[in-house]
């Protein structure tokens, strides 16, 4: 037996194989992709990548809804009367191959004017004539050639988010100031008595002060903004003292520059702000390209199909569906609402709500619910709730979705310069009110240097520096965290909760086989069946059969709910359930498949969840420092398992709804335990938002990724001891780098009050402490994280 493979897309072919341009292809669709390739000299796609191509679903009559203006109108970034701009995201992108075909649909249809991908964030703009071709072509053409858009619900309901630039051109402004006055101040650096510079000083010195004025007024603009609000709610935040600093030294610097006393200390203040501003970015810092926000819009279509009281078929919105009405859930639809199934075999995978790995049957009058994918052909339903009243929808409107969760670190840092700010001024009052009666002269001196080297800006950056560089690193190590308040809050954990399916069991079932050994035709013969069908029991135990070759399969049956059969070589084989194959089910929670062969039952494979590597001595690492739980939608098939694995005083919870895990994560808190919850799914969001931190454990992290506070490569998954230590030593550089700064402002201030240092040497101090505070936490973050 020869096994010919697509051309496109490397797929079997079977026995039937599409045959075109003596090429072979699984499906017309496949071959419609090559063609369209040959017919624009666009064959060459096929030379960076071997079956490069994904087999395109059926597309007839999907996007109708398309048709629809006051649907599309939602989703275009632009559009007028000729020119028209959208943004796709495409989940298949995953190749140079995959730009260069959709950076060239202008080949494919003159109409699309251009075409540019954002790789990271796997998303496709397209400009195109909207007077020669409609946004519904524009998707099937994607479609067609194996890039299908996910448009979502999410994207007819927010806004496009628009990219902050702002801190960026602060810094720029900041960066270029700093860089051409430290140019401009070398001269006067050296005492230089060179006739054209001591001819061009005061020239120097105006463009070093216009240089210095955006600086202040704009890029320390929200410095000053924080400071009045702070004074303002009677609260002297790290800005005030901040602030203070900035201001002394642009009005001493002023001062000093039009009386001609000196040449200021400008390029102390810009480069002060200049490192002030790189702090910030560093804070703000995240990885953009992942969602941590995403809720049940984003998953569910814009559009469903509506059947009228005539028995037609038309595309709805999926907010104007109202109780009562009738829908048409396509294979491998969701349903988007709850209701009651009418007609079709429904074979529904709970997965995306429940956590239930295994697809559940329904029968006629049975209730459907929000959330669930269908998996065997077409059903119809009847609507009892509308979107945003089922049962899935529900758990977004509990508050925990409307809480923010503080940080620590910034309370912390508040409360140190609050009672600094207080210090600072204190000092340099009584410096100065000392001073004026020994020698009036060192006044303005003395004050000055005070408010100057005692500015908190090493304070200000140690943090935003460390936990940036530490949010660095874990992205390295493919843990994804939100933003740098999640480091904090990961080292105050004292309790794990895990969801079990998906979280610590890994995508592939382990399968065992039970009963009289099979011979390899009889393996070869069931593999054959298997092939045939899309159910996810059949999809796991066919890549499980190791046997080479496939056979063809006549009289092909798949009963929903029940098991398959077929013919091969005159073996009449049946796959299935208990009853499919005529024999009294086994009292268990385990999921089987019994084979049956000629009417004979054979025995039965055993699908059981597969642990992820390393679970044991993931456990063993943390249950002397932590609390560990299970906390699962699923059966309890596997507690006694789970119990062998865990310590003797962890907690094992199943059959847990969504809003029952939310409940448990919170009274977790109530009794005083700082959560961490690791899930894998849609189900688990509540848990993961309620907790104090929330992660997620994801095959594909562009694909899934639920309201939640990071993301761990399942592939890292076992490093999540070593995440959890190196957020707590974090901590503790941040404090050690707090004392290193009150230190350096203690002897600082010291020499400042005895009149033995000049504002312009505090000045050089000012942004020489920043760097050196920098250093320390960046090579300390670095250090550690060696270490592990």
């Amino acid at each position: 037996m020869i096994k010919e493979k697509c051309f496109h897309c490397g797929n079997d072919c079977g026995s039937k194989p599409v045959v075109y341009d003596s090429k072979c292809f699984c499906c017309n669709g496949c071959k419609t992709v090559y063609q369209i390739f040959n017919e624009n000299d666009l064959t060459c796609y096929y030379d960076l990548e071997n079956n490069p191509g994904k087999i395109p679903e059926e597309i007839n009559g999907k996007y109708n809804y398309l048709d629809d203006d006051k649907i599309v109108e939602k989703l275009y970034d632009f559009k007028d009367e000729a020119s028209s701009v959208i943004t796709f995201y495409i989940p298949h992108i995953h190749c140079s191959s995959c730009i260069w075909i959709l950076e060239n649909l202008n080949k494919l249809n003159p109409s699309i004017n251009s075409s540019q991908v954002n790789f990271p964030k796997k998303e496709v703009r397209v400009t195109f004539n909207s007077t020669t071709i409609s946004l519904k072509k524009v998707v099937e053409l994607l479609s067609s050639i194996g890039y299908e858009p996910l448009i979502s619900l999410e994207d007819a309901t927010v806004s496009k988010r628009k990219i902050d630039r702002t801190l960026i051109y602060k810094l720029g402004v900041a960066g270029f100031a700093f860089g051409n006055i430290m140019l401009l101040s070398f001269p006067e650096y050296f005492q230089s008595d060179e006739y054209w510079l001591d001819r061009y000083k005061p020239l120097f010195r105006l463009l070093i002060f216009v240089m210095v004025i955006p600086v202040v007024f704009y890029s320390a603009s929200e410095y000053f903004i924080s400071a009045y609000k702070g004074i303002k709610h009677k609260i002297l935040n790290i800005d005030v003292p901040i602030v203070l600093g900035i201001v002394v030294l642009f009005l001493r610097s002023g001062y000093e520059i039009f009386f001609n006393i000196g040449q200021g200390y400008f390029d102390s203040l810009a480069g002060f702000v200049f490192f002030l501003l790189l702090g910030k970015i560093f804070q703000q810092q995240t990885y953009s390209f992942l969602s941590f926000e995403r809720d049940y819009k984003s998953y569910f279509p814009v559009a469903v199909t509506k059947i009228d009281n005539d028995k037609k078929e038309i595309n709805v919105a999926i907010y104007d569906v109202k109780k009562g009405d009738r829908l048409l859930i396509r294979d491998k639809e969701l349903i988007p609402a709850d209701g009651i199934l009418i007609a079709g075999n429904a074979e529904i995978d709970y997965s995306f709500v429940t956590g239930e790995s295994l697809p559940v049957n329904k029968k006629s009058g049975d209730k459907l619910f929000a959330g669930g994918k269908q998996l065997s052909g077409a059903i119809e339903m009847e609507i009892l709730q509308t979107v945003s009243q089922s049962y899935l929808t529900q758990l977004w409107s509990n508050d925990v979705f409307n809480t923010t969760k503080a940080s620590g670190i910034k309370t912390l840092t508040d409360s140190i310069s609050k009672r600094f700010t207080i210090i600072v001024l204190v000092i340099a009052f009584l410096a100065g009110l000392y001073w004026y009666f020994v020698d009036v002269k060192m006044v303005a001196n003395v004050v000055t240097a005070v408010l100057i080297v005692a500015c908190p800006c090493a304070l200000a950056l140690s943090a935003p520096f460390a936990l940036g560089n530490m949010l660095r690193i874990f992205g390295r190590q493919k843990l994804y965290l939100k933003n740098v308040d999640v480091i904090e809050n990961l080292s105050k954990i004292d309790t794990v909760i895990f969801d079990k399916t998906g979280t610590i069991t890994n995508s592939k079932a382990k399968i065992s086989y039970q009963g009289e050994p099979l011979s390899t035709n009889e393996n070869v013969a069931i593999k054959s069946v298997l092939r045939s069908s899309n159910h996810p029991l059949s999809r796991m135990l066919y890549e499980d059969i190791q046997e080479e070759g496939i056979e063809e399969v006549s009289d092909f049956k798949q009963v929903i709910g029940k098991g398959i059969e077929g013919k091969v070589n005159d073996l009449t084989i049946k796959i299935g359930s208990a009853q499919f194959v005529d024999i009294a089910p086994e009292n268990s929670l385990q999921t089987r498949s019994y084979i049956s062969i000629d009417g004979k039952v054979k025995g039965n494979f055993i699908f059981e969840n597969s642990y992820r590597n390393g679970l044991d001595a993931l456990f063993n690492q943390l249950k002397d420092d932590f609390e560990l739980g299970i906390l699962s939608g699923d059966n309890d098939g596997e507690r006694e398992q789970l119990q062998m694995m865990l310590p003797d005083n962890a907690t094992l919870i199943f059959n847990k709804k969504p809003a029952d895990k939310l409940k448990y994560i919170k009274d977790l808190q109530d009794k005083g335990k700082n959560v961490l919850m690791i899930g894998d799914g849609l189900n688990d969001a509540g848990a993961l938002v309620q907790s104090n931190v929330g992660l997620v454990v994801s095959e594909n992290i562009n694909v899934f990724s639920p309201a939640s506070d990071g993301i761990v490569d399942a592939t890292h998954f076992e490093f999540l001891p070593k995440f959890l230590k190196l957020s707590k030593q974090t901590l503790s550089i941040i404090k050690m780098s707090f004392i290193v700064s009150i230190l350096y402002n203690f002897i600082g201030m010291l020499f400042a009050v005895t009149g033995n240092l000049s504002p312009i040497v505090a000045a050089i101090l000012m942004p020489l402490s920043s760097i050196t505070i920098v250093i320390f936490v960046t090579l300390g973050t670095n250090l550690i994280a060696h270490k592990k």
